[in-house]
Order: C-alpha cells, then sequence, then structure tokens
C-alpha cells in the first residue's frame, strides 16, 4: 500500500518546483522514489500541532517500533547529513527526514492536510532546493525545541530553558538588565515573499527577531510604543499571520505553533505598554501596569482573564480575579443544572453558562450569608449551597477541588464582612419568615425581599438627619406630567409591563442576586416601567452594593465639596442650566441643586475625571428616575466601570468605541462604509450617542429606553443600536452628496424616535435638529428600533468587543501621539532653519530618548511621565542626561571629551526655569543656531555657553587654570605674515567693534563680559572643536592669535579698572587725558601692568572681554570665519543617531552597573 502526494508548481511559473512529499507506510520507506520537502511549519491547529510535534519526537527514540504511515522529506542527489534532531532514514547518498509518522491513514492525512495549508505555499520564494532543505531542517528542529519548552506552559515553570533563552536574548540584543524578557517562540519573519526562520523574544518594552539564515544575521527591535497597529491577517503564501505596522514599515510574522497565544500575549504586551507611557490618565487606576519588571507571561494571561472577567459583569476596576472553576448551577426556572463557570473574586462569586445569554448571576459577598458544602453523591456531585440575605440558596455542583475553593471564598467572605458590617432590618423578619428554604432542591418560593438593601435603608434614615437639603424622592415622581393622550391607554400599557416584571420577580429573582437570562433582556427590549426604572438600573449596574456598602459617603463628599470654587464648580454652573432644560424639574432651584450636588460631588471624589461635558445630561437624567444618593452612585458606575476612560481629558475610552464602532460598520454595511469613504464623518456624528447615551440626540422619552438597555447590556447596547440607526437609513445616506447632507438624514430620523408607552408627554430633545419640520417625516418606535438592534445586532460577544478595544486603542493612542507630533512641529517649522523633515527625524529621536529613560531608569525627582493633559509642546521633556546623550548624537560641536561638559552648560543655559527639564522647542532652537545660524549667532551661543547661568562656579571643568604658551600676553597686536607682509590688527579691530556697535539692535539686552576664568573655558571649547578637523593646524595658529589679542584687550579693560580706584581727583584727571573707549583698549600693551602682578587675585577679577570683541577678533581670521560658515550635514548625523541611540545607552547602562558591582564588593 502506498500513498503519494505532490507539491504543486508556482502558479506563476517563475519560481522552482514545489519539492516532492510522501506519503508511505512504515515497511516501504526505503523503497521511495526520489522525495524531498521544504518549507516552514507554522502550528496552529489545536490536535493536530500536538500530534505532529509529537511524532517527530517519537522518531528521536531509535528503539521505537516503525509508525504504520510517515512523512518522509529528501532532497535528490544531496550528501549523507550527520543525524539530525528530526530523524532521518538513509538511502544511499540521499537522506529522508521523517516529518511526521501516523498510527492511521486518517491520522497522517491530518498531518499532511496541515502541511499543504501552513507549509506548501511556501516552496517558491526559494531558489534551489538545498534552500528549502536548509530552512526545512532549522524549521523543524525549532518546533521541536519549542514545543518541549512551552507547548501552553509557562516558560518560568522550565527555568533550564527559559534561562538559556534569557541569555542569548541577552547576548544577541544587548538590552539593559532592566529589560525583561517576558517569552519567545519560534516562527518566521516575512521579508517581502522570503521567510527568515528564527526566534522571537518579547519583553516588557520591545518586540524583538533574531535570524541567522543561510549565513545572513537579521536583528529586528521594535518598542511597543511605536506599534501603530497589530492585527491577525493573511498573505499570498499564508492564511493566518500577525502583522505589525509602524510608522514605516510592515512586518509579517507567522509559522508559530500557537498562533492564538502569541496574539494574545502581543495584544495584551502592546496594550500595557502604550497606557503605561502614554495614557497616563487612567495609570494610577490600573496598578498591574505600575511594575513592568514583575509582568510575567502568567501575569498577562491572568491579567487578560481579569479584564474580561471585569467586562463581562461590569464590576469595579479594583475587583481581582482569584479563580475560574467549571461547574453547573441548578437553575429553578428551567428545573435542571445548567453547566458553566463560576468565578470568584476579592467580593463576588459570579456564574456564567456556556450558552450566551442562557444565565448569568452576580452574588456580592456582602449579601452571602453561609458557603457549605453538601453530601456527595452520584447525582450531585462536589455539591456546594450558596445563601444569601433574602433566604434564596444557590446550588453548584461539579466543582473540582471544592474543599481548597470553599476554604479561600469562606475567607474572603469573612474579610467582607468584616470591612463592611451587614446591618439586618428586622422589621422585615415577619415577611421574610413565611420563605421556605430548600437548600438542596431549589425548589422554594422564590419570593424575594424588598428591593434596597437594610443597611441601605438604615444609611437613607441617617443621611437625612444628617443632610436636610438633600431631595428625598426621585425628581420625576415630584414633577409629574400628564401626557396629550388618553392616561387611561398609557397607563394601562404601564400596568401591563408592571404585571410582567412582577411575575418575572417571582420566578428569577428580585434582588441584586436575580438570575439573569433571555427572558429579562426582552423585557427590558421593551421598555421598563416608570416606577420601576430606577431599582431595576441600580440592581442592573449593582449600584446598589456600593450603595448599600458605604453609608454617609455621599453626604460626607457634599459637605465638603459644596462652597469650594474652582475650575471645575465653575465649569459644572455653566452646565446646569443646559441639562434638559425642556424638563420642568430642571426649570426650578430644586432640580439644579440635586443636580450641582452629584456633580461636586462626584468631582471631589474622583478629581482625576473631575466633571466633563455631557456628565450633566446623563445625571439629569439618573436624578429623574433615582434618589439623589442613588443618581451619585449610578454615575460612580457609569463614569468608573460601565464607560471606562470615556469621562477624562482626552476621552481615549470613547475614541476608541468610535473605532470599534467604524469597524462594526464595515463588517455589518459594507455598502455604506463603501460609500462613505471617511467613516470619521459618521463617527464625529455618533460620539455623542456614545457619550450621552443617545440622550442629547433623542427625545427623552424615547432615549431612557436606551439607557435600560444599557445598564443591562453594557456597551453592547449602543454599538448594535447605533448600527440599527444607520442601517434604518443606509438608503438615504448612500444616497447623500456630502457630510452635511448626511447629518441632516440622521438628525431628522433621530428627532421622529417616539415612544408611544411613555407614560408622560413627549419632551423633545434640546439637541435635536428640524424639530419644526415643514411636511410629516415619518415616525419610528423605539421599541421596535431596539428590538430591531438584538436581532440583527446582537450577535457581538464581550469578548469580541473587548478585543476589538484592545486593537483600536493602539490606533486611537497612536492617533493622539501623531496629533502631538505634527501640533509641535506647526509650532516650531516656522522660527528654525531645519528642514521639515528633518525636524520630524529629531522629534522621533527626542521622544524615543525620553521612552527609553522610562523603559529602563528608576523615574528621577525631575524627571516626570508623558503628561497628556499637559499643552502639546510641553507633553515630552527630557532632562540633563537624556539630552546629553542627545547631544552627542546629534550636535555638529563634538569635542571629545570635552562634548559632555559643553552638554552640561548648553542644558543649563536652555533651562530658563530651572525644573531640570526642557522641550522639544528648546533643543531644537539651540541645534538650529549650531547648524544654520550665521557665524555672529554662533559666537553668541558659544558666549553665552561660557558665562551665567551655563558656566557655574561649581563646573568641573572650570577650576583649573590654563597654562598654555600660546596664550602669553606678551607677543605683538603686529604679526608678520608668510610673505613678509604685516598686518595691524588695531585698526581692524576697531573699526569691526564700530561697525557692530551700529548694528546691534538697541533692545536686546547686552550680555555681561566674561571674566577670565571664563574666557579660559571659552578657549578650551575652541580648541576642542577644532580637534580631528582638516584644517586642523590653521584653526590652531588662528585661535592662538586671537586668543592673544583678547588677553591683552582684557587686560587694558583691568588696567582702565585699576585705574578707577584712585583718588576722584586723579581719576577726573584720567578721564580727561584718556581716549576714547574703543581707543583705550588698543593703547600699547608692551609692558605687563604691575597692579596684575602685585594682586593676581584682583586682576583676575577685573579681567573682562565683551562678545563684540571676541566676535571682532575672530572674524580677523579668514580659517576661523570658514569654520563657523562652513555648511554642515544634518542627515547623515540623523541616520547614525538612529542606529546608535540604543547603543549608546545600554553602554551607560551597563557601565553604571558594572560600576555599582565594583562599589557593592568594596
Amino acid at each position: 500500500m502506498e500513498l503519494l502526494r505532490k507539491g504543486k508548481q508556482d502558479a506563476r511559473g517563475g519560481g522552482p518546483a514545489a519539492l516532492e512529499w510522501g506519503l508511505i507506510p512504515g515497511d516501504a520507506a526505503k523503497s521511495l522514489p526520489v522525495w524531498a520537502c521544504g518549507g516552514k511549519v507554522s502550528l496552529n491547529v489545536d490536535g493536530t500541532v500536538g500530534r505532529l510535534v509529537g511524532a517527530l519526537d517519537a522518531v528521536l527514540d531509535s528503539n521505537a517500533r516503525v509508525a504504520p504511515f510517515r512523512i518522509l522529506l529528501q532532497v535528490p542527489g544531496s550528501q549523507v547529513y550527520s543525524p539530525i534532531a528530526c530523524g532521518e532514514l538513509l538511502n544511499g547518498s540521499d537522506v529522508y527526514w521523517a516529518i511526521a509518522t501516523g498510527a492511521t491513514l486518517e491520522e497522517i492525512n491530518q498531518h499532511w492536510d496541515w502541511l499543504e495549508q501552513n507549509l506548501l505555499h511556501t516552496l517558491s520564494v526559494f531558489d534551489n532546493k538545498d534552500d528549502i532543505a536548509s530552512f526545512v531542517k532549522g524549521k523543524v528542529k525549532a518546533l521541536i525545541a519549542e514545543e518541549t519548552s512551552s507547548r501552553l506552559a509557562e516558560q518560568e515553570e522550565e527555568p533550564e530553558k527559559f534561562r538559556e533563552a534569557l541569555v542569548k536574548f541577552e547576548a544577541r540584543f544587548n538590552f539593559p538588565e532592566a529589560e525583561k524578557l517576558v517569552t519567545y517562540y519560534s516562527c518566521c519573519c516575512w521579508k517581502g515573499r522570503v521567510p527568515r526562520q528564527g526566534w522571537l523574544y518579547l519583553s516588557i518594552n520591545h518586540l524583538c527577531f533574531y535570524s541567522f539564515f543561510l549565513g545572513k544575521e537579521l536583528k529586528l527591535v521594535v518598542p511597543w510604543v511605536d506599534i501603530q497597529k497589530l492585527e491577525r491577517t493573511s498573505n499570498v503564501f499564508l492564511t493566518d499571520t500577525i502583522r505589525i505596522t509602524t510608522q514605516n514599515k510592515e512586518r509579517d510574522f507567522s509559522m508559530f505553533l500557537n498562533l492564538d497565544e502569541v496574539f494574545k500575549v502581543m495584544e495584551q504586551l502592546a496594550d500595557v505598554t502604550l497606557r503605561r507611557l502614554l495614557d497616563n490618565e487612567v495609570f494610577d487606576l490600573d496598578p498591574d501596569l505600575q511594575e513592568p519588571s514583575q509582568i510575567t507571561k502568567r501575569d498577562l494571561e491572568a491579567r487578560a482573564q481579569n479584564e474580561f472577567f471585569r467586562a463581562f459583569f461590569r464590576l469595579p476596576r479594583k475587583e481581582k480575579l482569584h479563580a475560574v472553576v467549571d461547574c453547573s448551577l441548578w437553575t429553578p426556572f428551567s428545573r435542571c443544572h445548567t453547566t458553566g463557570r463560576m468565578f470568584a473574586s476579592d467580593s463576588y462569586i459570579c456564574f456564567a453558562s456556556r450558552e450566551d445569554g442562557c444565565c448569568k448571576i452576580i452574588l456580592p459577598l456582602r449579601e452571602v450569608v453561609s458557603i457549605e458544602k453538601m453530601e456527595d453523591t452520584s447525582l450531585l456531585p462536589h455539591p456546594i449551597i450558596v445563601s444569601i440575605r433574602s433566604k434564596v440558596a444557590f446550588q453548584f455542583i461539579e466543582l473540582r477541588d471544592r474543599d481548597s475553593l470553599v476554604e479561600a471564598l469562606l475567607a474572603r467572605l469573612k474579610q467582607v464582612h468584616a470591612n463592611h458590617p451587614v446591618h439586618y432590618d428586622t422589621s422585615a423578619d415577619d415577611d421574610m419568615a413565611s420563605l421556605v428554604f430548600h437548600s438542596t432542591s431549589m425548589c422554594s418560593d422564590h419570593r424575594f425581599g424588598d428591593l434596597e438593601m437594610m443597611s441601605s435603608q438604615n444609611s437613607e434614615e441617617s443621611e437625612k438627619e444628617k443632610s436636610p437639603l438633600m431631595h428625598p424622592d426621585a425628581l420625576v415622581t415630584a414633577f409629574q406630567q400628564s401626557g396629550s393622550q388618553s392616561p387611561d391607554s398609557r397607563m394601562s400599557r404601564e400596568q401591563i409591563k408592571i404585571s410582567l416584571w412582577n411575575d418575572h420577580f417571582v420566578e428569577y429573582g428580585r434582588t441584586v442576586c436575580m438570575f439573569r437570562t433571555e427572558k429579562i433582556r426582552k423585557l427590558v427590549a421593551m421598555g421598563i416601567p416608570e416606577s420601576l426604572r430606577g431599582r431595576l438600573w441600580l440592581l442592573f449596574s449593582d449600584a446598589v452594593t456600593d450603595l448599600a456598602s458605604h453609608p454617609g459617603y455621599y453626604g460626607n463628599l457634599v459637605e465638603e465639596s459644596l462652597g469650594k470654587c474652582c475650575l471645575v464648580t465653575e465649569e459644572i454652573e455653566r452646565d446646569l442650566h443646559r441639562s434638559l432644560p425642556e424638563h420642568p424639574a430642571f426649570q426650578n432651584e430644586t432640580g439644579i441643586a440635586a443636580l450641582r450636588r452629584v456633580l461636586t460631588a462626584y468631582a471631589h471624589r474622583n478629581p482625576k475625571i473631575g466633571y466633563c461635558q455631557s456628565m450633566n445630561i446623563l445625571t439629569s437624567v439618573l436624578l429623574l428616575y433615582t434618589k439623589e444618593e442613588e443618581a451619585f452612585w449610578l454615575l460612580v458606575a457609569v463614569c468608573e466601570r460601565m464607560l471606562p476612560d470615556y469621562f477624562n481629558h482626552r476621552v481615549i475610552g470613547a475614541q476608541v468605541d468610535q473605532s470599534v464602532f467604524e469597524e462594526l460598520i464595515k463588517g455589518h454595511l459594507p455598502e455604506l462604509a463603501e460609500h462613505m469613504n471617511d467613516l470619521s464623518a459618521l463617527a464625529s456624528v455618533s460620539l455623542s450617542w456614545f457619550l450621552t447615551l443617545f440622550l442629547s440626540i433623542m427625545p427623552l422619552e424615547s432615549a431612557v429606553n436606551v439607557v435600560d438597555c444599557f445598564f443591562y447590556d453594557g456597551i453592547k447596547a449602543i454599538f448594535q443600536l447605533g448600527l440599527a440607526v444607520l442601517e434604518a437609513n443606509a438608503e438615504d445616506l448612500c444616497s447623500s452628496k456630502d457630510d452635511g447632507q448626511a447629518l441632516m438624514i440622521l438628525s431628522r430620523f433621530l428627532d421622529h424616535i417616539k415612544n408611544e408607552d411613555s407614560p408622560g408627554p413627549p419632551v423633545g430633545s434640546h439637541h435635536a435638529f428640524f424639530s419644526d419640520d415643514q411636511e410629516p417625516y415619518p415616525v419610528t418606535d423605539i421599541s421596535d428600533l431596539i428590538r430591531d438592534s438584538y436581532e440583527k445586532f446582537g450577535d457581538q460577544s464581550v469578548e469580541q468587543i473587548e478585543h476589538l478595544r484592545y486593537k483600536h486603542r493602539i490606533r486611537v493612542l497612536q492617533g493622539h501621539e501623531d496629533t502631538t507630533k505634527q501640533n509641535v512641529l506647526r509650532v516650531v517649522i516656522p522660527e528654525v532653519s531645519i528642514l521639515p523633515e528633518d525636524l520630524e527625524e529629531l522629534y522621533d529621536l527626542f521622544k524615543r530618548e525620553h521612552m527609553m529613560s522610562c523603559y529602563w531608569e528608576q523615574p528621577r525627582p525631575m524627571a516626570s511621565r508623558h503628561d497628556p493633559s499637559r499643552p502639546y509642546a510641553e507633553q515630552y521633556r527630557i532632562d540633563a542626561r537624556q539630552f546629553a546623550h542627545l547631544f552627542q548624537l546629534v550636535s555638529p560641536w563634538t569635542c571629545g571629551a570635552h562634548t559632555e561638559i559643553l552638554a552640561e552648560r548648553t542644558f543649563r543655559l536652555l533651562d530658563d526655569n530651572m525644573d531640570q527639564l526642557i522641550e522639544f522647542k528648546a533643543f531644537v532652537s539651540c541645534l538650529d543656531i549650531m547648524y544654520n545660524g550665521e557665524m555672529n549667532e554662533k559666537i553668541k551661543l558659544l558666549y553665552r555657553l561660557h558665562i551665567p547661568p551655563a558656566l557655574t562656579e561649581n563646573d568641573r571643568d572650570s577650576q583649573s587654570p590654563l597654562r598654555n604658551p600660546l596664550l602669553s600676553t606678551s607677543r605683538p597686536l603686529v604679526f608678520g605674515k608668510p610673505n613678509g607682509d604685516a598686518v595691524d590688527y588695531q585698526k581692524q579691530l576697531k573699526q569691526m567693534i564700530k561697525d557692530l556697535a551700529k548694528e546691534k539692535d538697541k533692545t536686546e539686552k547686552e550680555l555681561p563680559k566674561m571674566s577670565q576664568r571664563e574666557f579660559i573655558q571659552f578657549c578650551k571649547t575652541l580648541y576642542s572643536m577644532f580637534h580631528e578637523d582638516p584644517e586642523e593646524n590653521d584653526l590652531y595658529q588662528a585661535i592662538a592669535t586671537v586668543t592673544t589679542l583678547l588677553l591683552q584687550i582684557g587686560e587694558v579693560g583691568q588696567r582702565g579698572s585699576s585705574s578707577g580706584s584712585c583718588s576722584q581727583e586723579c581719576g577726573e584727571e584720567l578721564r580727561a587725558s584718556a581716549p576714547s573707549p574703543e581707543d583705550s583698549v588698543f593703547a600699547d600693551t608692551g609692558k605687563t601692568p604691575q597692579d596684575s602682578q602685585a594682586f593676581p587675585e584682583a586682576a583676575e577679577r577685573d579681567w573682562t572681554v565683551s562678545l563684540e570683541h571676541i566676535l571682532a577678533s575672530l572674524l580677523t581670521e579668514q580659517s576661523l570665519v570658514n569654520f563657523f560658515e562652513k555648511p554642515l550635514d544634518m542627515k547623515s548625523k540623523l541616520e547614525n543617531a538612529k542606529i546608535n541611540q540604543y547603543n549608546l545607552k545600554t553602554f551607560e547602562m551597563s557601565h553604571q552597573s558594572q560600576s555599582e558591582l565594583k562599589l557593592s564588593n568594596l
């Protein structure tokens, strides 16, 4: 029996034929004709992958029984290779490599199908069969190594293998020790159509790839903060790859053993790093992000599970998941056990059925009375009973490790009750006594207690006594309006709804611990009755737990915040009368005062958010249906967990969901997306849909039904309703001519959504357009629209939405970074002569220098993190050490060992406010002078670098006296030229100083004169700058000449200053006979003043020269003029800087660590 298959030839005909593959019975292996295989293996098929790699391992055992079926690979005419890890069969000079084995034909066919899908497409990119064989050999060995080292297991669990990978990572990329390796994978990186087999290393700040293939080494380093898009895609050769998009490049990675796992880890790492470094507005809210050096692969998986858990059950961010256990829950409404998973966290026990929408429960531990293990039987294996305060029990069975689970739950239950003691209301005992409790059957009468918790009732009484100003009831009860239609018809509909809800409460429960099923979703979609709306909002959002856990909290906030005046309170006051002005509740001081108290109290509670526009509209609606304190806790639930990151400086959360919404439009409404090429217009319209939950653009009586769905289903309800609105208007939108017409279409439609079941009169949207139509417009009932949204677009799961949020958060954050960059460049470009493309490169280097310090250094007191709330130009700032690195990389004034000293002085000069940080604008303004300034501008900058504040008394290079014969002051001011001509510098200097004085701007602040100590440092800098210049000798001679002139000029000034210390008469006499100031500068200096010899300290103190003296002297030497006026090439500097920036930083970090090690050993 023999089964043969061959790869197909390259479809384009340009490449070689794919090498042949063979599937044969084991006993026929050696009778095979010439077979070969090539390619690389991308393992992403669950069961097949494990068996395939297992087959690869099996061939290593020479004593193993020959498998009935094998897949072999061979290169015709190949020499006999040395044994390799994947196994081989020898046949003369040919070598057959066993790629996979199988016990049955079906099994080997599965292996073959996988290879055909993932491997054969790659063969045509290679030029010859030897390259293919080499590639496959490396790939198969890498797969075996990876399978044995990490197959769904943590590398930390195999410390030897992980340590080996860590050593290779450190040696190959030379990062500092602070760059922690998280995990690594074998894969291929595609360069055009050519795959490079190698290893992918994922660290806390970088994605790195290393390959050594066919004698060529490839190293790739991509910082996570540079990634603009991370997605799964496909190319012409493979069906599933991971694509990394940065500013200038796209890179594809494939051939992973478990692509799903790799993508999730990469997604988590990118999200963690970008939020830690670019989104500091919510940084403090997520403690998992604060210690990047502690991040492990296990932590990332736990974080992903935590994020999903909190999003699925809409729980507080502080809630930490401890256990996820498969189990079954007794559901009395279906009279059976429902399979699903239990989630146990700090303060909750939650359950979700395997079948989406079948059943979900949320049990706050403060509501739990007891957790007990029941007798284990064949019908009820490993059961536990969770009893709650309303004398109802929940039975869970089939729990693994039941004992340890119950022990952990009881410990957390004890802790919760200790932190938040529960106060029972004894007045309710009579009602509760009638409830029958059947712990095992769960078939009891489900008549639940009152909706509010007892501790909440007690706290309300104390709040009323403590804060008599609070309005005691929901505003809608105090400002009830009568509708224009027959009240009987509307009330009859309301009564029908109430009856349906009461029936539901009896069967499913009426507290926060109720069973949440598809039935309740249908009731919510119909619209919650007015009398139950506020209470059910509290239950669905779990704000009722916060309310009961914090008695007196709101009252204290109100007392602390009222009367305080700040920017936030001013913004609140401006918006108070814009909040539902058409509703009578906010046309008088009662409603306005309640709104003011809630908004001010929340701003006091959460100053990071403070107050954001649209919070006033949402809060005013909450106050209509709930009491004041309840409205406050509903606002907390919305802002801090149901709409995370929506209400902050940049509304990042809303923008992320806008981006997700655009992708959903492309997926569900492709024709509309194709017509509207730029969906940003729709995004600008729909932003208010998300920020105000349709309250600002839909009549109030209709919009509250949307809020009903939102509190039950979360943001999913807004996504699907937005899609339903667009789908209802798709035809008109596709025929619209421009964005303005599309806006009118949507506005008219939303303004004519009515609620026929509302018991109150219609209340129009105060933001709606075209309320007074010339002709009747079709009316849409909100119930029909919501029903359509669930039926047509309700298939989006929480997991899918969270995945899309991860994907688009990267895009949104990078969009903000691009906006910041463009705004900074727009301000800087008009003020400098540097080319825009070079400025862009400089900005990237500046930002990267800031980021590298965030990666590997402990934050210093003066170094602040990236702060997106600051003005654009101030968001990225660097300190002195970071500036020194950039100065060394891009400054044209490199002075050897003196460069670092010059960089320190430059930083002190640019640091105007002395906060030890400088901005990008100051950095490039300085570079612009160095590269593009006139000679006098460059000399002025050098001059300022050698006087205070740039030069300080403690400057590490300013204390050493200069002893150099070139600076002797005994030389004459007339020099002979090589050709015998003499040059008299006195006349030249006189004329130059006069010309400079005429040109000097009168408004410019005159720079202080330079002392001898400062002048010596100035000269040392010039000597250092000329080192290794092609005209080095001429420059040294020229600067020696100029230095001598300036020293003599200073001595003349010093002598004049000494004369000023004589008697007044003598002074007047000297002034009468003295020449003009310019002439005195050039008086005979052939003799050294006696005062200078007698009082050297005084002489040094009085010796000065000015900027004009220095500039005029330098202009006398053409070689110096040429040096300062020669064009400088910035592009080459920038190219070298991009290559060497990391190397310079890592060298410094390693040098520091070695120094610290030496000190610790002493």
